[in-house]
């Protein structure tokens, strides 16, 4: 259960789903799939869904055809949309006021990339109270191997094995596919 029991409600966190961030990704089309079916089964369940742009002078300029959402997922009018500049999606952003005014303590989360901006983002939520579920297929990297990573399945596949083994005091942290999300 949160730590902020104040704030009993979910949200869908859709972090960075940007035509210049997932284009060359690791399962991008099924993970693009999977992410417009919460989003669907979030609007139908009145859960909340918030959206995170990313933005920097490396190629993913304000404006530019890279920094849009992928053509597949579309917002709502009203769904808050926060943009940002590091990869924590709580770091320099409104992202807490938006969770507050909403009431969310627990947060599903999906979005790019899961060894970046997923990673930083999960983690901040969980240090900041709330209870955090990873969507276990709805999330996904760039092949980074020419550097020494790992390849891109093995990212999203640990991503998901340390993520649920996560805890803390008054959290949960669980990784869930797309077919056992529960927004009712």
């Amino acid at each position: 259960m949160t730590t902020r029991v104040e704030s009993p409600r979910s949200a869908l966190l859709v972090i960075d789903v940007q035509k210049g961030v997932v284009g060359g990704t690791y399962n991008r089309d099924s993970m693009v799939a999977n992410i417009a079916s919460l989003v669907a089964r979030a609007r139908a369940a009145g859960v909340p869904v918030v959206w995170v742009q990313h933005s920097d002078t490396e190629g993913l300029e304000v404006g530019s055809p890279a920094w849009e959402y992928v053509e597949e997922l579309h917002m709502t009018p009203g769904e808050p949309l926060v943009h940002k500049v590091h990869p924590d999606s709580f770091e320099g952003t409104e992202l807490e006021e938006v969770l507050t005014v909403r009431g969310v303590g627990e947060l599903v989360v999906v979005g790019a990339q899961s060894d970046q901006c997923v990673r930083s983002t999960i983690h901040g939520a969980f240090t900041r109270g709330y209870d955090v579920t990873l969507v276990s297929d709805a999330h996904t990297t760039e092949d980074l191997t020419e550097w020494g990573a790992p390849a891109p399945e093995l990212v999203v596949a640990h991503t998901n094995m340390y993520w649920s083994w996560m805890s803390a005091p008054g959290r949960t942290a669980a990784v869930k596919a797309t077919a056992e999300i529960d927004f009712t």
